[in-house]
């Protein structure tokens, strides 16, 4: 059964729907998007991830064409057609046909419906290497369609068996190139507060911790990593992630810690029962 998506207010097939040449995405660039899961057959975190979506739109001056609720009765629709339990979903806005190829007229508005890429097992059993880069995203609160920083280095991570990039500036760090970064000292959970996209899933993982543990929402400097007894990344897809390695530095003991397996013991379960 294929995959459905929306665009414009029809819905159709994914591989049938097209955005024309003049739309300001391929012209310039301009556009954002969010991707979020589905359990048990409901979008998860929908309030949060809406939020998110349209605080987005705001900064980029985009206007949603239509509301919460109407793109919530789409995404069941969706759901359904695909046949499938579960799903992703991926929103578009992007900035629309621009005649002068500048001025924003009317947004496009897409949502694409897709299959669930999981991490593989043995990443959450062993953990994940990722590489340090000079860099910080502009406007990193807001979920545009510019990832080519971690495109073009796409052949300097395989060369390093890196999963990922650990961005920083001046030693403070940021995040990864698609999720959230923590770290653990003893009984303590550190995340920066900074630079960042407000992940939901982050904010899910801090709420699920917050019962015995620490957190502390700050500046993380690469400094912080050589004490560190654990790390790990948080998204939709990787859910909560270690990781063991930092460019040369091993992290603790080079294994993913028992905090680390305990927040994702605590999510898989709330997800569960979503």
């Amino acid at each position: 059964m294929p995959y459905y998506g929306y665009f414009n207010g029809t819905i159709q097939p994914v591989e049938q729907i097209g955005v024309g040449v003049t739309d300001l995405a391929l012209l310039r660039g301009f556009g954002l998007f969010d991707y979020f899961l589905t359990y048990n057959g409901r979008p998860f975190q929908w309030d949060g991830y809406w939020e998110r979506f349209a605080n987005s739109a705001r900064r980029m001056t985009l206007q949603l064409p239509i509301g919460k609720d109407e793109v919530y009765a789409i995404l069941m629709d969706l759901i359904r057609r695909s046949g499938q339990p579960d799903v992703a979903f991926r929103f578009l806005l992007t900035g629309g046909y621009a005649p002068d190829s500048i001025s924003i007229v009317q947004p496009n508005f897409i949502i694409l419906t897709e299959p669930i890429h999981n991490v593989p097992d043995e990443q959450y059993e062993e953990g994940i290497r990722v590489m340090v880069d000079d860099y910080v995203r502009e406007m990193a609160e807001v979920k545009t369609t510019d990832y080519k920083r971690v495109i073009l280095l796409a052949g300097a991570m395989r060369k390093a068996n890196a999963s990922d990039i650990l961005y920083q500036k001046d030693g403070e760090i940021s995040e990864l190139s698609r999720s959230n970064f923590f770290i653990v000292k003893g009984n303590q959970l550190i995340t920066p507060n900074q630079h960042i996209l407000y992940g939901i899933t982050r904010r899910v993982v801090i709420d699920l911790a917050r019962p015995d543990f620490s957190v502390d929402e700050r500046a993380v400097m690469l400094t912080d990593l050589q004490d560190a007894d654990e790390a790990f990344t948080t998204s939709s897809t990787k859910q909560v992630l270690p990781i063991v390695q930092v460019d040369d530095l091993i992290i603790g003991d080079g294994k993913p810690g028992p905090i680390s397996r305990e927040l994702l013991s605590r999510f898989r379960a709330l997800t569960k029962k979503w």
